[in-house]
């Protein structure tokens, strides 16, 4: 009998790192490592807060500061899964794990990993959209390769001069893309950039790797399919009633933290599941993304539709 315990385990850790890999937002899963997670939906992720200089007196010394760390519990709101059944007679033990992987990896790259890129764009979006002021946004521009380079350009430098100097990275639509290359005329430079253990060369712009994203993942808004209510059988998301297209999106890459989670899965053999002569994959995975309050101005979007 085929030991299905080996078998999740095997294809957990191989999913979670192509999940990262694979991800147009990878890069902001870096972050979770100062996240604490003991399985579930939750996390906890640190806040500190340390106190500024005082003067320093020759007789008294150093004024007592305070360091306060203190960590907040905070829930994924998106717990998506599907089961997977391959029939018995199409899959035998010796041919299981082949077939299952091209199974999950074909469904991860073409329904997972789109679905988390777009939320997570699609909520860094509404942030700097909700930044007061409407100074970490622009809406009504029409990609030109007469103006692209200069808009963001403008971007990273409000970034920076709202005081993040790390390293600032660029989302953007091909059409933004192809507006850049015509714009550069071949003059782009290149610039490393590091994802999930994976270092690739890509365009920049000011030193800013410039990372392109499918243009149905940019979006301001989704609407998720629970893939059960009629209609929404096929599950995965759409773009949202009231979503506007996004041309670019520009963030420090130290402020998203961003946490992608599979829960423990669950593989039966034919032998122990009871609804089918088939092999049965459950797949769950938690994720979410977070930005906090104080670190919403390190985020910029442009935007094609009007306000």
């Amino acid at each position: 009998m085929a030991n299905a315990f080996e078998y999740s385990k095997l294809f957990e850790k191989n999913l979670d790192l192509l999940a990262v890999q694979t991800l147009k937002t990878g890069f902001m899963d870096a972050n979770s490592g100062q996240v604490k997670y003991t399985g579930g939906n939750e996390v906890k992720i640190p806040k500190l807060c340390v106190q500024g200089l005082g003067d320093y007196s020759r007789t008294g010394g150093y004024v007592d500061g305070s360091v306060t760390l203190a960590y907040e519990t905070l829930s994924m709101t998106q717990d998506r899964g599907r089961k997977f059944l391959l029939d018995a007679m199409d899959v035998d033990e010796t041919n299981f794990v082949t077939s299952a992987g091209n199974v999950m990896g074909e469904f991860q790259r073409t329904m997972l990993v789109p679905e988390i890129d777009a939320y997570r764009i699609s909520k860094l979006a509404t942030m700097a959209m909700d930044v007061d002021g409407g100074t970490q946004v622009e809406y009504g521009y029409k990609v030109s390769a007469t103006t692209v380079i200069g808009k963001i350009k403008a971007a990273i430098k409000a970034i920076r001069e709202a005081g993040y100097d790390d390293e600032i990275d660029v989302l953007a639509s091909y059409d933004t893309i192809g507006a850049v290359e015509e714009a550069a005329l071949g003059k782009l430079t290149a610039v490393s950039f590091s994802q999930g253990g994976i270092d690739t060369q890509v365009p920049q712009i000011d030193g800013c790797p410039i990372i392109a994203v499918p243009s149905n993942r940019m979006y301001t808004a989704i609407t998720l399919y629970d893939g059960s209510t009629a209609g929404q059988e096929n599950g995965g998301f759409i773009k949202g009633t009231t979503a506007k297209d996004i041309n670019f999106l520009i963030v420090a890459r130290t402020s998203p933290i961003a946490v992608t989670k599979q829960d423990k899965m669950r593989i039966f053999t034919p032998d122990t599941y009871q609804k089918a002569n088939a092999w049965s994959i459950d797949y769950r995975r938690y994720h979410d993304i977070w930005v906090m309050d104080n670190k919403k101005n390190s985020i910029f979007v442009n935007i094609k539709d009007a306000k």
